[in-house]
């Protein structure tokens, strides 16, 4: 293992014990371009929000964050001309890149997508929501299903799903600390409908936890429909990558079952999976995906237009 991809490997450990665990069972060259692409994905995420790994987050101005993401489009636009590049997370982004002619559009477009968190977001609705869940998630079930080999414009989209249920997850597991740190990704209309002002202040309060956990409820609904999108996905491929993917499906979508169990005061501390319940939830996802190699596909949850170019 060279240094570019035991770099890689750090990042993922760090980053995401979910998705680290599910990429040991995928085969050791795509498993380290896995490994690459999500150390990109990683570093660029960081960089907007003042994080190692996925931690804290620090302080950092609007000027900053705004310098950050010029630095990163840069860079990423380096990479994908072939230009040698110094940083690991780069190195790396461009051998993906190159060996799997990956498409400008997807890296771009998560780069698009970080820079709505350069100002503090409001999201004004579900569509806005999930337009960001596009840019910083789908985009990324896209890039990853690529090196997968899969292909074709279903087979994306249900890529993208994933991405999107994955997003809408992590956005209900964070509803507080993003509040903590100015953000609000919960759609504004839905906050007000429950009498909750979408301004963080208001959300901290604990008076309006309730109400507040009443529309995340309705966000991992809406997550539901898209873990189910993807499941179908799992039969377009590589037998090992499905595998990998299904086990990575469950894991994430476990946050949100533990987030409803618990109810309200989940929100007060970031919700996790024990290693012993992720183990057993990857055995279940092989069996979802030898299971998805006979299903036929089903009709895909309504998507906004923003995703017509796939």
């Amino acid at each position: 293992m060279d240094a570019v991809v035991a770099h890689s490997e750090a990042a993922i450990s760090k980053g995401s014990s979910s998705f680290s665990a599910a990429s040991r069972l995928f085969g050791r060259e795509l498993r380290e371009d896995v490994w690459q692409l999500y150390a990109w994905c990683r570093h660029c995420d960081d960089e907007i929000d003042g994080q190692d790994g996925g931690g804290a987050s620090r302080p950092l101005s609007a000027a900053d964050r705004q310098a950050r993401l010029d630095r990163l489009r840069r860079l990423t636009h380096a990479a994908l001309a072939g230009e040698p590049m110094a940083d690991p997370a780069f190195a790396a982004f461009a051998r993906v890149a190159r060996k799997h002619r990956m498409a400008e559009q997807w890296p771009l477009e998560l780069l698009d997508g970080f820079a709505q968190d350069v100002e503090a977001p409001r999201l004004a609705s579900q569509a806005e929501t999930l337009a960001y869940c596009w840019g910083v998630a789908g985009t990324v079930g896209v890039m990853m299903a690529t090196i997968m080999g899969a292909g074709g414009h279903a087979v994306l989209q249900r890529a993208q799903d994933l991405g999107l249920a994955f997003q809408l997850s992590n956005i209900c597991r964070d509803v507080f600390e993003d509040a903590h740190n100015g953000r609000i990704y919960l759609p504004a209309d839905q906050l007000e409908a429950e009498g909750v002002a979408a301004t963080p202040a208001v959300l901290l309060d604990r008076a309006n936890r309730e109400a507040v956990f009443r529309v995340v409820v309705r966000q991992l609904a809406l997550a539901e429909t898209y873990y189910d999108s993807a499941r179908v996905g799992l039969r377009a491929l590589p037998f090992r990558a499905a595998l990998a993917v299904a086990a990575a499906r469950n894991i994430y979508r476990e946050i949100g079952r533990r987030i409803l169990r618990q109810g309200p005061s989940a929100l007060s501390a970031r919700m996790r999976v024990p290693k012993p319940v992720m183990a057993v939830l990857a055995v279940r996802g092989a069996g979802a995906a030898i299971l998805s190699r006979f299903e036929q596909p089903d009709a895909a949850p309504p998507r906004p237009q923003l995703w017509s170019r796939l």
